[in-house]
């Protein structure tokens, strides 16, 4: 039997709170830091991937948390539509009352890094992601938070713009995301802040010039610094596009419980606490979602003609063969 004097268990705790600290200063630090073109681009790149939903893809951006083990665990946020094919209901009886009831649960989605080398793409790493939280694009926010299930996969993290001022209109943002999905995956295209504050059937969001295409919903936008200001998630042409805005994000994180995704200063919850967390906002049926589709506004689905989202399998055959 092994025995661990108290002064080791004492020297391991700390070692293991120096580790997670040494990790939040770094990304305090990296928020004051001036990047040069290069490492922006680099940067941006580590931390984008392709998120795969059946036959749906969209772009995803990378967090990077270290658990109480001191290894690494991968988060992905992505918009709610992206993954929203994985979603399933299933109704069970309770055993004891007779009861029926509805039980929500996700099949896992597909993240993929692509691997390039000395000016080439050498490949890609394909990695399994459960469905940690979830919000629908109709009555809800349009975000997701998905785990990749192995850990230590990837170095990087995202940093948030947490600042109380948004950027001002005119400055300068960049988007990196799947433009036409995985063939397009870590595109990197640059716009305007055009507009904050729209307003689309009750929620709030800030509008880019940046390039995008079906695609790039899920993928970030990013200030000059590389820090993440939102999510891009609706469009009505390549560059008029609608963004949840980090402040919208965050508040809805800590709402849901999962406010570590955001802020740097919270720990990674354990296991037991992921468990007993609802997937999605309580409150809500499969019908009673299906009905607010239906009745959206025409006006507002003729404006954003699309949540910009897939590429499903048979429109990215008629892309590559043209």
């Amino acid at each position: 039997m092994v025995k661990y004097s108290l002064y080791g268990l004492i020297v391991i705790t700390l070692l293991s709170s120096l580790a997670l600290a040494q990790l939040d200063t770094v990304v305090v630090e990296e928020t004051k830091a001036t990047r040069t073109p290069e490492e922006l681009g680099e940067h941006l790149q580590n931390i984008s991937v392709t998120i795969r939903s059946n036959r749906s893809e969209g772009s995803g951006v990378v967090i990077t948390k270290l658990n109480d083990k001191g290894e690494k665990i991968n988060f992905v946020w992505t918009a709610g539509h992206v993954i929203a094919g994985l979603r399933h209901v299933r109704s069970v009886i309770d055993p004891k009352s007779g009861i029926s009831r509805q039980v929500v649960y996700f099949d896992d989605a597909q993240v993929i890094k692509e691997l390039n080398q000395d000016g080439r793409r050498v490949g890609e790493l394909k990695m399994d992601a459960e469905v940690i939280r979830f919000s629908n694009s109709i009555s809800g926010e349009d975000l997701a938070l998905l785990r990749i299930r192995k850990t230590n996969f990837l170095q990087d993290s995202a940093i948030f713009y947490l600042e109380e001022d948004i950027p001002s209109i005119g400055s300068t943002l960049y988007h990196v995301g799947s433009l036409l999905g995985q063939m397009g995956a870590n595109s990197m295209t640059r716009g305007i802040m055009s507009q904050v504050g729209r307003v689309l059937n009750g929620k709030t969001y800030d509008q880019t010039t940046v390039a995008a295409f079906p695609g790039s919903s899920g993928g970030g936008v990013y200030t000059t610094n590389g820090l993440y200001m939102g999510m891009l998630v609706r469009g009505a042409g390549e560059t008029f596009n609608l963004v949840v805005p980090i402040r919208r994000m965050s508040s809805w994180a800590e709402k849901a419980g999962i406010g570590f995704a955001i802020h740097p200063d919270e720990d990674l919850p354990n296991d037991e606490y992921f468990a007993k967390m609802p997937i999605e906002d309580i409150g809500y049926t499969w019908d009673s979602i299906r009905a607010k589709i239906e009745a959206a506004s025409p006006k507002v689905n003729k404006l954003f003609p699309f949540l910009i989202k897939d590429l499903d399998e048979k429109r990215s055959e008629d892309i590559e063969s043209k």
